[in-house]
């Protein structure tokens, strides 16, 4: 059962996220292992003006889009997960459109019957599924995607790393495909490009992921994934992971 030893780290990126993240698994009884394998460039491009649909993804884009003074104008704004959609509230914008399932997959299958024809302007990362293009692409969507910003690991990350290569690693909570891949490029940083120890005490943890495109990733990557969580947000994905220590 997990307790107040039991180790778990969160690999959001270093500003509030990681510090709501590292609270809440505190206050689920573990000892937090914060370890950002995020860092945001960036790119200082805005979402067009001129689109009937706008999709944000992300609380970073939400915030990004505000400080740059951007306006939806009449468009409809469209957020892909209740995170989202409170970041682009506080910031002064209406959201219009939350899908049911918090995924591109359940974005696409809340507009597919009215972006036929229609202009949309997807504003995220450079890391962002193919999923919602392709997708909205099929429904019949004129697409134009903006790169808000890149998606970078910092230098300094790592620290779960050691603990999973010394086996003093109980759990591991991943948020995208994103911060599976960093986390292995931390590895490789630190071994001289071995993953070998931080591999196999990682996969003597309990994984957790956000959505069945990380598992995917997971699994191309040699990693055991444990827990999916059964929404797309933090919070569930932290209490899931930890009940499975017990």
């Amino acid at each position: 059962m997990p307790t107040d030893t039991s180790s778990v780290a969160v690999f959001r990126p270093d500003d509030d996220r990681i510090e709501t993240a590292t609270a809440l698994l505190s206050e689920l009884g573990v000892d937090p292992v914060p370890d950002p394998m995020l860092a945001v460039e960036p790119t200082d491009a805005v979402p067009r003006t001129d689109a009937e649909y706008v999709v944000l993804t992300s609380k970073t884009g939400a915030e990004l889009v505000a400080d740059a003074g951007w306006e939806p104008g009449e468009a409809t704004v469209c957020a892909i997960g209740p995170a989202t959609a409170d970041a682009l509230r506080q910031v002064g914008y209406d959201v219009d459109i939350v899908p049911e399932e918090y995924t591109s997959s359940g974005l696409v299958s809340r507009l597919a019957n009215e972006v036929d024809g229609a202009r949309v302007e997807v504003a995220r990362s450079d890391h962002g599924s193919d999923v919602l293009l392709e997708g909205l692409e099929r429904e019949g969507a004129y697409l134009h995607e903006t790169i808000l910003y890149r998606l970078v690991r910092p230098d300094a990350s790592g620290d779960s790393v050691e603990l999973a290569a010394e086996r003093r690693l109980d759990a591991a909570c991943f948020t995208s495909s994103l911060t599976v891949e960093h986390f292995l490029e931390a590895a490789r940083a630190r071994a001289n490009g071995d993953t070998t120890n931080a591999l196999e005490g990682l996969n003597d943890a309990v994984v957790g992921v956000i959505g069945e495109p990380t598992a995917a990733t997971a699994a191309e990557l040699g990693v055991d994934v444990d827990v999916v969580s059964s929404e797309a947000t933090f919070e569930t994905l932290a209490r899931e992971t930890v009940a499975e220590l017990e």
